[in-house]
């Protein structure tokens, strides 16, 4: 009965998109879209040290770095392990997850590094408008190179499905909600009551894609560790290379941390989604982003510690 539930669930499609999925991950970022405040860009000018750096390393590194790891990993290193079929659509989840640099846990992150919010809010609002412009083309690009085959309008609605109109319904939501209510109901009210949704909405979305992938998972556990590895070796990469450029920039540590944040985290609800519009709910690429999610609060938690004791 269950898996005949889950079949019905599966097959539940618009557009090429999973409608069960569409619902879920638009109510994990529909909440987080919320806190972003555009007007606080006008700031940049101020301190714009800080936001070059997190912009040259998530649109300029972090994609391209993730390809490669996952070309090595999956093409030449598990070469004996994993066919070469599947190794492309293992490299296309991986490139899905490095080409969405973090929009929404890396309040969390600031917050736990002592980051400074409105700056962290800054950065995360610059972020969100360039992947409404260099998402697509940049998974095109990198997609194309590893000959995997590129549904472009899948692309493209997946971006305004998943991005546009949750940042859009987002924005509306915090002016009117402002202008209404005023500040503080918005921190102190509004923000605390949808967090539970979010959650709840993550929660429900790992459990949907592990039904969906459950026969894969349980017949390969040995995938899900060799999925990881890559994984977790960008994902300290990318920190690294930030956290260090932005010493070398005198960057203060309220700025420097959470642009090492934003770049090793990723906006795995954007991956999640455009890998399950792309290349189905039980495909590998699918698999890669949700082990993405699995790994990345325990990695971005040591990092965490890592920035604490290297407060400076």
């Amino acid at each position: 009965m269950a898996s005949e539930s889950v079949a019905v669930l599966s097959k539940m499609e618009m557009f090429g998109v999973n409608i069960p999925v569409a619902i879920l991950v638009w109510l994990m970022i529909y909440p987080m879209m919320l806190q972003v405040d555009f007007s606080s860009i006008k700031k940049v000018g101020k301190r714009p040290k800080g936001l070059i750096l997190t912009l040259a390393v998530n649109w300029l590194i972090k994609p391209f770095s993730m390809a490669f790891f996952a070309w090595i990993f999956f093409s030449k290193i598990y070469a004996a392990f994993i066919d070469p079929t599947l190794a492309g659509e293992y490299i296309a989840g991986a490139i899905l997850l490095g080409a969405a640099p973090c929009t929404a846990m890396v309040f969390v992150w600031s917050y736990l590094t002592d980051g400074d919010p409105n700056y962290t809010l800054v950065q995360v609002s610059v972020n969100d408008l360039i992947i409404l412009v260099a998402f697509v083309p940049i998974v095109g690009l990198l997609l194309d190179i590893t000959n995997v085959q590129v549904p472009y309008d899948t692309l493209v609605s997946s971006v305004f499905i998943f991005v546009v109109i949750p940042l859009v319904a987002g924005f509306i939501t915090h002016k009117i909600a402002i202008r209404q209510k005023g500040e503080v109901w918005f921190q102190k009210t509004l923000l605390p009551t949808l967090k539970p949704i979010s959650i709840l909405a993550l929660l429900s979305t790992l459990v949907l894609l592990f039904a969906f992938q459950g026969n894969i998972i349980t017949e390969n556990p040995l995938v899900i560790l060799l999925v990881a590895i890559p994984l977790v070796i960008q994902t300290y990469f990318i920190f690294f290379i930030t956290w260090f450029s932005g010493r070398k920039l005198k960057l203060p540590h309220a700025i420097c941390s959470p642009s090492a944040m934003i770049g090793a985290s990723n906006f795995f609800e954007l991956a999640v989604a455009v890998a399950i519009a792309l290349f189905g709910l039980q495909s590998p690429a699918a698999l890669v982003t949700v082990v993405g999610v699995l790994v990345e609060v325990p990695v971005m938690l040591s990092l965490v510690t890592l920035a604490n004791k290297w407060k400076y």
